[in-house]
C-alpha cells in the first residue's frame, strides 16, 4: 500500500515539473504602488479634516479588476518606503510593538506579490523592518542589501510566482545611497551595491536559474534623467539598458512617470498612493515557450472615495487604535506654526526646532529644515497628530564637531540650494522656483527647483545672507548667540539630524568627506519628534518667546532688506496664491 503511494506521488510530481504552459495567448495586468509611506487608511484621524487616497482604494481598484479577469491575471508589487511616513506605520512601528504589524496584515489582504525595501524602511530601525522580514508572509525584497557577514543578501533578492502557470520573477532592490543618509547602527550588518551593473547580474542569475516567462524589477530608487549621473536615482540609466526585464518599476522620488520601449516599460506611480502603476503584457506561448510579448503601461488616478469596505472592516480596530493614539492631547502652543515662513527667514516653526535641538543636545549651533513643504498647526491645544506635521520624519538628533570655516561653508552649500544671487528688486525671482506642471494633478503652478527640505538654516549664531553676492561669499558669520565672536579656526558641536550627519551631500559642501564623518559624530539623541514630546511633557507649552530667545538660538537675517524683502515677498505670492 505504501510502495503504491510514494508511486502515485512520484507520478504526480513527474506530471508536474513535464507539464508546461498551455499553447495560447496570456494577458497579464500589472499594478504597482512605490511611496506609500503609511498612507494605509483613507481618513486623517482629525475629525473635519477629510479623506485621502489610501491602500483601502488601491485594494478596491485592484480587486474589481481581480473580479473581472481573475486573480491569476493579477500581479501586484509595491516598489518600497511603505513602514513609514504616517501614524499608522509609526504606531505599529513603536507603540503596539506586540501585535503583527499592521502593514504586515495589509498587504496580505491585498495579496502582494512582491514588496521592495525603502531607505525609509531602513530608517525605522531593525526592531522594525526585522519584525517585518518575520511577520509579513509577502516577500520583502532587496538583492543589493548585502550581509558584511557571509556576502548573501540580508533580505530576500528575489520570488517567483505562478500565474496561469506561467512564472513571473520579482526581483527587488533598494537604494544604493543609504549609506550616506542613514546612521551606522540602523543599517548595521549590511552593505548596499551599486544598482548598475548589479541588476543586470542578478536578472541574467535568475533567468538562467529559472527560465521565468515574465521578468519583473521593482527598484527603490528615483527615475532619474538616464545621464548615469545620479547614483540614487538610476532608473532611467537601467531603462536604456537592461536586457531581458518586462517591467522596471521605479520610486523614491515621488515623480509620476511612464516609459515605453518594444521590450521594455518603466513605472513610477508617484507616493501616497494618488496613482496605481498600471502595465498590460500579452504574450503567446508555443511549445511550453514563449514566442512574442507586447507590453504597454500607464498611470491609473486613485479614486480616494472608492474603497475597499470589507477591508476597511476587517482594520476597523486597528484604525480605532491609532486614532486614539493621534488624538492623545501632550500640551499647549500660544502661536501658530507655519512651515512656509521658512522660505524667508526666521520663524516660529524653524525656531521650535532649533530651540529643541540646542536644549536636548547642549550644543551651541544647530541646523534644521522644513520638512514640510506648506505644514500649518493651529495655537491652542496640541494632540499627538500635531506632532506628525511639526516634525514627520523618524530622524535622530547627532552632534558633529564642526570647525567654523566648514558651518560657513554648509551654509553656503544650503542657501546655495535655496536662493538666486540678484542685482535688484527688479529682478525676476530671488528663490530658486519655476513654473511648471505638477505631476500630481497636471496644473501649472509654481514650485522649488531643489527640495524644501534641504534649506538649511542655523541657530546659535548671529550671520546674515547676502542675496547680491555670489555661492561662497553670501554667509557672514559675527558671533555665536552668548555674544562670543565666532572663528573659522576654533571647532564648535553642532546639532543637526541623523540623516545630515549622515549624508556627503551637505558635509561634501561644508568640505568633510563621508570617511571622515565618521570620526566627527560626538554624541547621538533620540528621534527629534521624541525629543519635542518630551519637551511639551516638561513645559507644557510652546511659547514664542521662549524659543524665540535670542540669546540660545541667534538670529539671521537675508540682505539687503530693500532688496530681498520685495523679491521675497513677490516669490511666496507666486508659490501660495491666495484662493479667489
Amino acid at each position: 500500500m505504501k510502495k503504491n503511494l510514494v508511486l502515485t506521488a512520484l507520478a504526480a510530481v513527474m506530471c508536474l515539473c513535464s507539464c508546461g504552459p498551455k499553447d495560447g495567448e496570456y494577458t497579464f495586468q500589472l499594478f504597482t504602488t512605490n511611496d506609500v509611506h503609511g498612507t494605509y487608511f483613507d481618513s486623517l484621524y482629525v475629525d473635519g479634516a477629510g479623506t485621502r487616497p489610501s491602500l483601502l482604494a488601491v485594494s478596491h481598484y485592484v480587486d474589481s479588476v481581480r473580479t473581472a479577469d481573475g486573480e491569476q491575471s493579477v500581479i501586484l508589487v509595491d516598489a518600497g518606503d511603505c513602514l513609514q511616513g504616517d501614524n499608522a506605520a509609526y504606531y505599529y512601528n513603536y507603540v503596539d510593538t506586540v501585535s503583527q504589524h499592521l502593514y504586515a496584515r495589509m498587504v496580505e489582504y491585498m495579496k502582494y506579490d512582491a514588496i521592495a525595501v525603502g531607505n525609509h524602511d531602513i530608517e525605522t530601525g531593525h526592531n522594525v523592518y526585522d519584525r517585518i522580514r518575520r511577520e509579513m508572509s509577502v516577500p520583502f525584497l532587496a538583492a543589493n542589501a548585502i550581509r558584511t557577514d557571509n556576502g548573501k543578501p540580508y533580505f530576500q533578492d528575489y520570488t517567483v510566482v505562478r500565474k496561469q502557470g506561467l512564472k513571473v520573477a520579482i526581483i527587488g532592490f533598494t537604494n544604493p545611497n543609504i549609506k550616506n543618509w542613514l546612521a551606522p547602527e540602523v543599517w548595521s550588518g549590511m552593505t548596499f551595491e551599486s544598482l548598475t551593473p548589479l541588476v543586470q547580474e542578478d536578472v541574467d542569475r535568475v533567468v538562467a536559474a529559472e527560465n521565468p516567462h515574465i521578468v519583473i524589477v521593482a527598484i527603490h530608487a528615483g527615475t532619474g534623467t538616464g545621464d548615469g549621473t545620479s547614483y540614487e536615482s538610476q532608473g532611467l540609466d537601467l531603462f536604456k539598458s537592461l536586457k531581458g526585464v518586462d517591467f522596471l518599476i521605479c520610486s523614491h522620488d515621488h515623480r509620476p512617470y511612464i516609459a515605453e520601449k518594444e521590450d521594455i516599460c518603466l513605472i513610477n506611480s508617484g507616493s501616497h498612493c494618488r496613482n496605481i502603476g498600471h502595465g498590460t503584457i500579452t504574450l503567446a506561448v508555443k511549445d511550453g515557450k514563449c514566442v512574442s510579448k507586447k507590453l504597454s503601461a500607464d498611470l491609473i488616478p486613485v479614486r480616494k472615495e472608492a474603497v475597499d469596505t470589507f477591508m476597511r472592516d476587517i482594520f476597523r480596530k486597528d484604525y480605532e487604535a491609532v486614532k486614539a493614539f493621534t488624538l492623545k492631547p501632550v500640551g499647549k502652543m500660544n502661536v501658530d506654526l507655519r512651515t512656509r515662513d521658512s522660505y524667508r527667514g526666521m520663524c516660529d516653526y524653524m525656531n521650535l526646532l532649533h530651540t529643541i535641538c540646542i536644549e536636548a543636545s547642549g550644543a551651541p549651533v544647530s541646523f534644521a529644515a522644513p520638512l514640510t513643504f506648506n505644514g500649518f498647526v493651529h495655537s491652542g491645544q496640541l494632540v499627538y497628530n500635531d506632532m506628525f506635521t511639526i516634525y514627520p520624519f523618524e530622524n535622530q538628533l547627532y552632534v558633529v564637531k564642526m570647525k567654523g570655516d566648514e558651518i560657513k561653508s554648509y551654509l553656503e552649500y544650503s542657501y546655495d540650494m535655496w536662493i538666486n544671487t540678484v542685482k535688484s528688486s527688479d529682478d525676476d525671482h530671488l528663490l530658486k522656483i519655476v513654473r511648471g506642471e505638477d505631476p500630481r494633478t497636471g496644473q501649472k503652478r509654481y514650485s522649488f527647483v531643489g527640495r524644501s527640505y534641504n534649506f538649511d538654516s542655523a541657530a546659535g549664531l548671529f550671520y546674515t545672507v547676502d542675496v547680491t553676492k555670489p555661492y561662497g561669499s553670501r554667509v557672514s558669520i559675527t558671533s555665536l548667540a552668548d555674544g562670543t565672536p565666532f572663528s573659522g579656526d576654533a571647532y564648535y558641536d553642532v546639532a543637526m539630524t541623523s540623516y545630515r550627519a549622515s549624508g556627503a551631500g551637505f558635509m561634501t559642501g561644508a568640505g568633510i568627506s563621508e570617511e571622515e564623518m565618521q570620526t566627527r559624530v560626538v554624541a547621538r539623541y533620540p528621534e527629534i519628534r521624541n525629543l519635542l514630546y518630551d519637551y511639551l511633557q516638561e513645559y507644557g507649552m510652546i511659547d514664542s518667546a521662549v524659543i524665540g530667545d535670542r540669546s540660545v538660538i541667534g538670529e539671521w537675517h537675508f540682505i539687503p532688506e530693500n532688496i530681498a524683502g520685495p523679491l521675497l515677498d513677490k516669490d511666496m505670492s507666486l508659490l501660495f496664491p491666495k484662493r479667489r
